[in-house]
C-alpha cells in the first residue's frame, strides 16, 4: 500500500473532501488522524481501522500545537478546512474577509508552522515530509463570479504553498496544492439550499462545468493520495487543478 508506514493529519475531515480523503489515506495503509470541529461529525469513523478522531478547531492556534504535539509522528498533513463565501467586493464586510482569510488562510498558516518542525526530524533528521493544502481553480488561476473574498484566500493559499515549498526544498519536505472545480460535497449542498431557487442554484453550478456534472469527492482524492505518497517526491510547489474543464 502507498502510504504505509506514514501518519496524516487531516483538517475538515467530518465530511466532503476531507472525509474522503482520511478514508482513503487509511485504505492505502496510514494511521490518520481525522479532526474536525464537529465532533458529532467525527462520530462516523468509529470503528475504521487506521483512523483516530479527534476534534479539532483550526481558529485555535494552541489547539493546533497540541493536536501535532500529541501525535507520534507526522509524514503528511492535509489542510482541507476553508469556507467559501458568496458576493462581490462592494458586498463583501470586513467581518466575512476575516472570518474566509482566517479559516482558509490563517489556519493552513498555524497547521504548517505546527507540523514542520516534527516533518524536519524525520528520516533521522534528514527531513521528509508532504503538504498538500486545499485551494481552488477560483484563486489565482480564474476568477469566478461571486467568489471576491474566496478567489483572494485561495490565491494567499497558492502564494502559501509556493513559499514552504521554496523554502524546504532541500530539506525533505514537499508542499502543494489542489485546486478542483466544483465538488458536489455536503458544503456545497447547503449553499445551494440557502439559495430561494436551490434547483435553479444547483443548475447554475452545474452549468459553469464545461463537463456538464459536478465533481464527486472520489474524484478528486486519489490525487491527494499521490501527493501524499512517496511516488510524487518530485513534485513540489505545484498548484494541481482537477475542474471538469473549468481552466480549459
Amino acid at each position: 500500500m502507498r502510504l504505509e508506514g506514514k501518519t496524516a493529519l487531516v483538517t475538515a475531515a467530518g465530511q466532503g473532501m476531507g472525509h474522503a480523503a482520511a478514508l482513503a489515506f487509511a485504505a492505502e495503509g496510514a494511521q490518520v488522524w481525522a479532526t474536525d470541529v464537529d465532533p458529532k461529525l467525527l462520530e462516523r469513523f468509529e470503528g475504521v481501522a487506521g483512523i483516530r478522531a479527534v476534534p479539532l478547531d483550526v481558529l485555535d492556534k494552541a489547539a493546533i500545537q497540541r493536536v501535532v504535539a500529541s501525535m507520534p509522528a507526522i509524514d503528511v498533513l492535509f489542510n482541507c478546512a476553508g469556507f467559501v463565501h458568496n458576493g462581490t467586493v462592494l458586498q463583501a464586510t470586513d467581518e466575512e474577509w476575516n472570518f474566509a482569510l482566517d479559516l482558509n488562510v490563517r489556519s493552513q498558516f498555524w497547521a504548517v508552522q505546527a507540523a514542520l518542525p516534527r516533518m524536519l526530524a524525520n528520516d533521522g533528521g534528514k527531513g521528509a515530509g508532504s503538504i498538500i493544502n486545499m485551494a481552488s481553480v477560483c484563486s489565482s488561476i480564474k476568477g469566478l463570479p461571486n467568489r471576491f473574498i474566496y478567489g483572494v484566500s485561495k490565491a494567499a493559499v497558492l502564494g502559501l504553498t509556493k513559499s514552504v515549498a521554496a523554502d524546504y526544498v532541500t530539506q525533505g519536505i514537499r508542499c502543494n496544492a489542489i485546486c478542483p472545480g466544483t465538488v458536489d460535497t455536503p458544503s456545497l449542498q447547503d449553499r445551494i439550499n440557502a439559495n430561494p431557487d436551490p434547483v435553479a442554484a444547483r443548475q447554475a453550478f452545474i452549468a459553469r462545468q464545461p463537463m456538464g456534472r459536478l465533481a464527486q469527492a472520489e474524484e478528486i482524492v486519489p490525487l491527494i493520495v499521490y501527493l501524499a505518497s512517496d511516488e510524487s517526491r518530485f513534485a513540489t510547489g505545484q498548484s494541481f487543478a482537477v475542474d471538469g474543464g473549468i481552466t480549459i
